[in-house]
């Protein structure tokens, strides 16, 4: 069974100096953004999970991340591909760590974007419409100034809202995914989205040199197909079965 990582990040401002409040050139950079707390969860497990700067440092912080990247087949987030994923790589170069293991990506926005009209392809719309939850109310920015200044009660708010975002990204993956694209059938005849094994033959995919059976998942829907491919003569094939 494939290792599925389910994530988001949060991060801090950047710290620059400026004369005004509006549209403003930057006179001094301070300092950079960093992560500052992370939650995830593995597809098929029920527990959430969250680390943050608030226990331990940032490179400790970056480090974990890394090992979850590390163990996945393939990671999943909203935005993922243009800013988690690339977030992410960002520290962990920053931290002198290596490219984790190669991985695939499966980023909810693109699948929402690619295969739908939605009035809003931001997640907490896409959970609101879909009737599958919302993301947790944080009041703005000053959150993210709390947590900087150390008060507890808005790390605790801001561990909330951070697993909250997991959950709600995992319900609009299980809802969507079917839609889009996944790897072929690879492990055991398991759907590729849902693991489910509870799938139906629905023909062949065929080319000029090969061909492979075809598969819909009957749990969730999903298109797939096998990943053994068999030759075939194109001409003597369409004979026989056109």
């Amino acid at each position: 069974m494939q290792n599925v990582l389910i994530f988001d990040i949060e991060t801090s401002p950047n710290l620059a100096y400026v004369w005004a409040k509006y549209e403003q050139n930057v006179l001094a950079f301070e300092k950079e953004r960093e992560l500052i707390c992370f939650a995830y969860k593995w597809l098929g497990q029920k527990s959430v999970k969250a680390h943050s700067i608030n226990e331990m440092t940032e490179k400790e912080l970056v480090t974990q991340l890394h090992d979850l990247f590390d163990k996945a087949d393939i990671v999943i987030a909203h935005n993922g591909d243009n800013f988690d994923i690339k977030m992410a790589n960002a520290f962990f170069i920053k931290q002198g760590l290596n490219p984790p293991s190669p991985y695939k990506s499966i980023d909810t926005l693109k699948i929402a974007r690619s295969k739908f009209k939605f009035n809003s392809n931001k997640l907490n719309d896409l959970g609101d419409y879909l009737e599958l939850g919302q993301k947790v109310e944080t009041g703005g920015f000053k959150l993210w100034l709390d947590c900087l200044k150390g008060d507890q009660k808005a790390w605790a708010k801001m561990i909330k809202y951070n697993k909250q975002d997991v959950t709600l990204l995992e319900a609009v993956y299980n809802k969507l995914s079917p839609w889009g694209k996944t790897p072929p059938i690879n492990r055991g005849m398991n759907c590729p989205n849902c693991n489910s094994d509870n799938l139906q033959k629905r023909g062949w995919n065929i080319n000029l040199v090969s061909m492979s059976q075809r598969f819909q998942c009957m749990s969730c829907g999903k298109w797939c197909s096998s990943n053994r491919k068999i030759k075939h003569q194109h001409k003597e094939y369409l004979k026989q079965n056109v």
